[in-house]
């Protein structure tokens, strides 16, 4: 009897985290796939997620709608709390031999507390990374919880191992968001042009035939009173820099309020000619257009993850991926507009786009389908020191 697997999705970034795994399990002889997309993947003012997902060819077994209006600690903590209520419901339905949980985001926490008290085995994605903020709390107590781990690296590997989790019960899979920079990289990619077009977005017109760059910036939960402050701070660098510039809207975290009012606000007051907003790409599309930019700006994972495979240059700003392990792509500055706008320009006339491979090899989809095939399940579990 095939193995059943309930992958819980609550953001937009977690499906690209997640893909390849997805259709590896859904392909996989003997396991049965079960997805539940949640919280902001639902919304369409974070890029409504769940029709991407449903779009390219994957099956929604339940919706679960978890998001209080405010972008603030308070609404997060209550989102995390109808989460748990209503996933514990969706897991008394589905019945799953297993449950999936990806990364560190706040939703997550639900996620893992519900298929923990449940009795339901709990694997985690992506545990035993570093990366400061609210996420490592999270991030650390999920692998608590979690009776099975897939990490991403042996670095993790090894950190897990040192929480006291059993080292059978650890397993380095790779990244499954570098199985779709893989095979963005080795295939043919869209003409960038065209993916515009079909995006739409907000504001100038932009051209891209001499170069471009991205930014993704979201705001940081244990900074987030000063997010609008940091928003200004990159996009004055941007403006005086006048980069022709893809900007992609920011997550549901706390303080996002404050980034996309200060994004609003700032192209209210100041011509911003060369930028244009876009809400979400498909995770393919997106990575297209990473590898045929001159960078990317900001302090999303996508610099620290896959443009290290991809060899995209990256300015990462701020705290929000402090201690996360990274290649040589990434340039770190402070919220300051005249080091943003130096490592920027630096990053448009640099020539390296080296590939290293810090988060795997591109073929993790079909490790983690493998190991939760064979992997044993089990719910019960000591500290091993």
């Amino acid at each position: 009897m095939s193995r059943k697997v309930c992958v819980v999705i609550t953001a937009r970034p977690s499906y690209a985290r997640i893909r390849t795994a997805l259709e590896a399990i859904r392909d996989h002889k003997d396991l049965e796939l079960q997805l539940v997309v949640a919280a902001s993947a639902l919304l369409d003012r974070y890029g409504n997620a769940v029709q991407v997902i449903e779009d390219e060819g994957f099956k929604v077994d339940r919706q679960v709608y978890m998001i209080l209006e405010g972008e603030n600690l308070v609404t997060s903590a209550k989102s995390t709390g109808f989460g748990l209520a209503e996933l514990a419901t969706v897991f008394d339905s589905l019945k799953p031999d297993a449950v999936v949980t990806i990364a560190d985001r706040f939703e997550t926490m639900a996620t893992a507390v519900a298929a923990a008290y449940m009795n339901i085995p709990l694997v985690h994605i992506q545990g035993g990374e570093i990366t400061g903020s609210i996420d490592e709390k999270v991030r650390h107590a999920i692998t608590k919880l979690a009776d099975l781990h897939l990490v991403s690296s042996k670095n993790a590997a090894e950190r897990v191992i040192r929480m006291g989790e059993a080292e059978d019960s650890v397993f380095v899979t790779g990244c499954p968001s570098i199985d779709l920079a893989r095979h963005a990289r080795d295939t043919e990619p869209r003409d960038v042009g065209s993916i515009l077009a079909e995006y739409g977005g907000v504001g100038s017109e932009v051209d891209i035939s001499d170069g471009y760059i991205v930014v993704l910036q979201h705001p940081v939960t244990t900074e987030h009173r000063e997010s609008r402050d940091h928003v200004l701070e990159t996009l004055n660098a941007v403006r005086e820099g006048q980069y022709p510039t893809l900007w992609l809207w920011p997550n549901v975290d706390a303080g996002s309020d404050g980034t996309s009012k200060g994004i609003r606000a700032f192209r209210e007051q100041h011509p911003l000619r060369r930028v244009h907003f876009y809400k979400n790409m498909r995770p393919l599309d997106f990575l297209s257009v990473l590898i045929n930019s001159k960078g990317i700006v900001g302090n999303s994972s996508v610099g620290i993850r896959e443009c290290a495979y991809l060899g995209v240059p990256a300015v990462n700003i701020g705290s929000r991926q402090q201690g996360r392990d990274r290649g040589s792509n990434v340039i770190d500055v402070a919220y300051d507009r005249h080091a943003i706008a130096a490592a920027i320009d630096k990053n448009w006339h640099s020539g390296d786009r080296r590939s290293d491979p810090v988060y795997g090899e591109g073929d993790a989809g079909v490790r983690i389908a493998d190991v939760l095939s064979t992997a044993e399940l089990k719910i019960e579990k000591r500290l091993t020191y």
